[in-house]
Protein backbone atom coordinates (compact mmCIF):
# COMPACT_ATOMS: atom_id res chain seq x y z
CA UNK A 1 0.00 0.00 0.00
CA UNK A 2 0.92 3.71 -1.09
CA UNK A 3 2.25 5.55 2.03
CA UNK A 4 -0.78 8.26 2.47
CA UNK A 5 0.95 11.60 3.46
CA UNK A 6 -1.59 13.40 2.28
CA UNK A 7 -3.74 12.87 5.00
CA UNK A 8 -1.31 13.60 7.86
CA UNK A 9 -2.84 16.95 9.18
CA UNK A 10 1.00 19.05 9.18
CA UNK A 11 1.61 17.68 5.88
CA UNK A 12 -1.83 18.19 4.30
CA UNK A 13 -1.95 22.02 5.75
CA UNK A 14 1.39 22.70 4.40
CA UNK A 15 0.91 21.34 0.82
CA UNK A 16 -2.51 23.73 0.90
CA UNK A 17 -0.42 26.49 0.89
CA UNK A 18 1.93 25.75 -2.20
CA UNK A 19 0.99 27.99 -5.09
CA UNK A 20 -0.38 25.17 -7.19
CA UNK A 21 -2.79 24.53 -4.48
CA UNK A 22 -3.37 28.39 -4.41
CA UNK A 23 -3.97 28.75 -7.56
CA UNK A 24 -4.50 25.75 -9.12
CA UNK A 25 -3.24 24.52 -12.51
CA UNK A 26 -2.05 28.74 -13.50
CA UNK A 27 0.07 27.61 -9.85
CA UNK A 28 1.97 24.83 -11.14
CA UNK A 29 5.25 25.78 -13.29
CA UNK A 30 5.41 23.00 -15.62
CA UNK A 31 1.69 23.81 -16.34
CA UNK A 32 2.46 25.14 -19.41
CA UNK A 33 4.63 22.45 -20.93
CA UNK A 34 1.86 20.07 -19.97
CA UNK A 35 -0.49 22.33 -21.78
CA UNK A 36 1.64 22.03 -24.87
CA UNK A 37 1.68 18.09 -25.17
CA UNK A 38 -1.72 17.58 -24.30
CA UNK A 39 -4.14 15.70 -26.75
CA UNK A 40 -7.78 17.64 -27.72
CA UNK A 41 -10.06 16.19 -24.78
CA UNK A 42 -13.23 17.27 -26.26
CA UNK A 43 -15.17 14.01 -25.87
CA UNK A 44 -12.76 12.01 -24.09
CA UNK A 45 -13.11 9.49 -21.59
CA UNK A 46 -10.39 10.69 -18.93
CA UNK A 47 -8.47 9.17 -15.95
CA UNK A 48 -6.92 11.70 -13.56
CA UNK A 49 -4.41 9.36 -11.52
CA UNK A 50 -3.71 11.13 -8.03
CA UNK A 51 -6.56 13.50 -8.68
CA UNK A 52 -5.38 15.91 -5.37
CA UNK A 53 -8.19 18.79 -5.80
CA UNK A 54 -9.66 17.81 -8.76
CA UNK A 55 -7.92 21.26 -11.13
CA UNK A 56 -6.84 18.90 -13.84
CA UNK A 57 -10.32 17.11 -13.30
CA UNK A 58 -12.13 20.13 -13.71
CA UNK A 59 -9.83 21.70 -16.23
CA UNK A 60 -10.63 18.13 -18.69
CA UNK A 61 -14.24 18.70 -17.90
CA UNK A 62 -13.92 22.37 -18.75
CA UNK A 63 -12.10 21.52 -22.26
CA UNK A 64 -14.88 19.15 -23.13
CA UNK A 65 -14.04 15.96 -21.84
CA UNK A 66 -17.50 12.83 -22.18
CA UNK A 67 -16.31 11.30 -18.65
CA UNK A 68 -13.28 12.37 -16.16
CA UNK A 69 -12.51 9.77 -13.53
CA UNK A 70 -10.53 11.15 -10.39
CA UNK A 71 -8.41 8.85 -8.08
CA UNK A 72 -6.65 9.77 -4.82
CA UNK A 73 -5.25 7.79 -2.03
CA UNK A 74 -6.05 10.70 0.17
CA UNK A 75 -9.76 10.97 1.65
CA UNK A 76 -8.74 14.70 2.49
CA UNK A 77 -8.22 15.76 -1.57
CA UNK A 78 -11.04 13.89 -2.79
CA UNK A 79 -13.57 15.86 0.20
CA UNK A 80 -12.11 19.14 -1.16
CA UNK A 81 -12.54 17.53 -4.90
CA UNK A 82 -15.59 16.50 -4.73
CA UNK A 83 -17.12 20.29 -2.69
CA UNK A 84 -15.06 22.04 -5.33
CA UNK A 85 -17.13 20.41 -8.31
CA UNK A 86 -20.04 20.87 -9.72
CA UNK A 87 -19.65 19.50 -13.16
CA UNK A 88 -21.53 16.07 -13.24
CA UNK A 89 -19.37 14.43 -16.08
CA UNK A 90 -16.84 14.59 -13.20
CA UNK A 91 -16.39 11.92 -10.95
CA UNK A 92 -14.08 10.85 -7.93
CA UNK A 93 -12.77 8.19 -6.10
CA UNK A 94 -10.47 7.01 -3.36
CA UNK A 95 -7.99 4.34 -4.38
CA UNK A 96 -4.57 3.13 -3.85
CA UNK A 97 -2.47 3.26 -7.18
CA UNK A 98 -0.34 0.60 -5.84
CA UNK A 99 -3.30 -2.04 -6.04
CA UNK A 100 -5.90 -0.06 -8.37
CA UNK A 101 -7.23 -1.79 -10.84
CA UNK A 102 -9.00 0.13 -14.36
CA UNK A 103 -11.71 -1.86 -16.50
CA UNK A 104 -9.72 -2.46 -20.44
CA UNK A 105 -10.00 -0.18 -22.87
CA UNK A 106 -12.42 2.62 -21.16
CA UNK A 107 -10.61 5.48 -21.42
CA UNK A 108 -8.97 7.46 -24.02
CA UNK A 109 -6.32 9.53 -21.92
CA UNK A 110 -4.99 8.79 -18.83
CA UNK A 111 -3.13 11.63 -16.69
CA UNK A 112 -1.16 12.53 -13.60
CA UNK A 113 0.55 14.68 -11.64
CA UNK A 114 3.29 14.23 -9.58
CA UNK A 115 2.69 10.98 -8.51
CA UNK A 116 4.38 8.14 -9.75
CA UNK A 117 7.48 9.06 -7.43
CA UNK A 118 5.44 7.66 -4.53
CA UNK A 119 4.33 4.25 -6.32
CA UNK A 120 7.07 1.13 -5.70
CA UNK A 121 5.51 -0.93 -8.80
CA UNK A 122 5.85 1.36 -11.55
CA UNK A 123 5.81 -1.28 -14.13
CA UNK A 124 2.62 -3.20 -12.64
CA UNK A 125 0.89 0.39 -12.73
CA UNK A 126 1.70 1.15 -16.23
CA UNK A 127 0.76 -2.03 -17.48
CA UNK A 128 -2.64 -1.44 -15.47
CA UNK A 129 -2.96 2.01 -17.56
CA UNK A 130 -2.22 0.19 -20.72
CA UNK A 131 -4.92 -2.40 -20.63
CA UNK A 132 -7.42 0.70 -19.52
CA UNK A 133 -6.94 2.85 -22.86
CA UNK A 134 -8.29 2.28 -25.93
CA UNK A 135 -5.62 1.60 -28.74
CA UNK A 136 -4.04 5.12 -30.08
CA UNK A 137 -5.00 6.25 -25.96
CA UNK A 138 -2.50 8.72 -24.35
CA UNK A 139 -0.75 8.79 -21.37
CA UNK A 140 0.64 11.82 -20.08
CA UNK A 141 2.45 12.26 -16.48
CA UNK A 142 5.09 14.15 -14.98
CA UNK A 143 6.96 12.92 -11.73
CA UNK A 144 9.56 14.25 -10.04
CA UNK A 145 13.11 14.11 -11.68
CA UNK A 146 15.60 11.36 -10.98
CA UNK A 147 18.17 13.70 -10.55
CA UNK A 148 15.94 15.17 -8.20
CA UNK A 149 14.69 12.27 -6.50
CA UNK A 150 18.19 10.28 -6.14
CA UNK A 151 19.95 12.00 -3.52
CA UNK A 152 19.93 10.86 -0.06
CA UNK A 153 19.96 14.56 1.99
CA UNK A 154 18.45 16.39 -1.26
CA UNK A 155 19.64 20.35 -0.91
CA UNK A 156 21.46 22.42 -2.60
CA UNK A 157 25.05 23.53 -1.25
CA UNK A 158 27.80 25.85 -2.61
CA UNK A 159 31.16 25.73 -3.37
CA UNK A 160 33.87 27.75 -3.13
CA UNK A 161 33.03 30.29 -6.07
CA UNK A 162 29.74 30.43 -4.42
CA UNK A 163 28.19 28.22 -7.37
CA UNK A 164 24.97 26.21 -6.50
CA UNK A 165 26.08 22.68 -6.39
CA UNK A 166 23.06 19.29 -6.47
CA UNK A 167 24.48 16.69 -4.10
CA UNK A 168 23.95 14.09 -6.55
CA UNK A 169 24.57 10.57 -5.31
CA UNK A 170 22.88 6.91 -5.69
CA UNK A 171 21.71 7.93 -8.98
CA UNK A 172 21.88 4.01 -9.93
CA UNK A 173 20.80 2.92 -6.51
CA UNK A 174 17.23 2.29 -7.12
CA UNK A 175 14.56 2.41 -5.04
CA UNK A 176 13.01 3.52 -1.74
CA UNK A 177 13.93 7.47 -0.52
CA UNK A 178 12.46 9.13 3.02
CA UNK A 179 13.14 12.78 2.90
CA UNK A 180 11.15 15.84 5.01
CA UNK A 181 9.27 17.71 3.11
CA UNK A 182 6.44 19.73 4.60
CA UNK A 183 6.11 16.50 7.11
CA UNK A 184 8.82 13.88 8.28
CA UNK A 185 9.35 10.74 6.55
CA UNK A 186 7.68 11.19 3.23
CA UNK A 187 8.72 8.23 1.31
CA UNK A 188 8.84 8.35 -2.10
CA UNK A 189 10.65 5.47 -4.80
CA UNK A 190 13.90 6.53 -6.76
CA UNK A 191 14.32 4.97 -10.57
CA UNK A 192 16.77 5.92 -13.38
CA UNK A 193 14.82 7.93 -16.39
CA UNK A 194 16.19 4.77 -18.31
CA UNK A 195 13.89 2.28 -16.03
CA UNK A 196 10.75 4.65 -16.05
CA UNK A 197 10.98 4.96 -20.02
CA UNK A 198 12.42 1.10 -20.69
CA UNK A 199 8.80 0.07 -17.79
CA UNK A 200 6.83 2.40 -20.17
CA UNK A 201 8.16 0.43 -23.29
CA UNK A 202 8.16 -3.00 -21.72
CA UNK A 203 4.42 -2.43 -21.60
CA UNK A 204 3.60 -1.75 -25.05
CA UNK A 205 3.40 1.95 -24.77
CA UNK A 206 4.87 4.45 -27.83
CA UNK A 207 7.24 7.42 -26.49
CA UNK A 208 6.31 10.42 -28.20
CA UNK A 209 7.96 13.17 -25.78
CA UNK A 210 9.96 13.09 -22.86
CA UNK A 211 10.79 16.89 -21.40
CA UNK A 212 13.41 17.53 -18.39
CA UNK A 213 11.37 20.92 -17.41
CA UNK A 214 12.70 23.95 -17.03
CA UNK A 215 11.58 27.37 -16.86
CA UNK A 216 11.27 29.50 -19.74
CA UNK A 217 12.82 32.95 -20.19
CA UNK A 218 9.07 34.75 -19.61
CA UNK A 219 9.12 32.22 -16.52
CA UNK A 220 12.21 33.64 -15.64
CA UNK A 221 11.20 37.16 -15.54
CA UNK A 222 8.35 36.65 -13.45
CA UNK A 223 9.92 34.59 -11.17
CA UNK A 224 13.67 34.87 -11.19
CA UNK A 225 14.09 32.74 -8.04
CA UNK A 226 12.99 29.53 -10.44
CA UNK A 227 16.90 30.47 -11.62
CA UNK A 228 17.94 27.27 -9.79
CA UNK A 229 15.59 25.29 -11.80
CA UNK A 230 18.46 25.75 -14.44
CA UNK A 231 21.07 24.31 -12.53
CA UNK A 232 18.96 20.73 -12.24
CA UNK A 233 15.66 19.51 -13.36
CA UNK A 234 12.96 18.94 -10.69
CA UNK A 235 10.32 17.68 -12.78
CA UNK A 236 10.05 15.07 -15.68
CA UNK A 237 7.23 15.12 -18.47
CA UNK A 238 6.33 12.02 -20.17
CA UNK A 239 4.04 11.46 -22.89
CA UNK A 240 3.26 7.98 -25.09
CA UNK A 241 0.95 6.23 -26.64
CA UNK A 242 -0.91 2.84 -26.34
Amino acid sequence: MAQNIYDKPEFFEGYSQLSRSLHGLDGAAEWESIQAVLPALSGKRVVDLGCGFGWFARYAAGQGARSVLGFDISERMIDRAKRETVDSTVRYEIADLETLELPPASFDLAYSSLAFHYIEDFSRLAATIHSALVPGGDFVFTIEHPIYMAPANPGWTTDREGRRIWPLDGYSREGKRTTDWLAKGVVKYHRTLGTTLNSLIANGFSIRHVEEWRPGDEQLRDHPEWAEEMDRPMFLLIVVQR
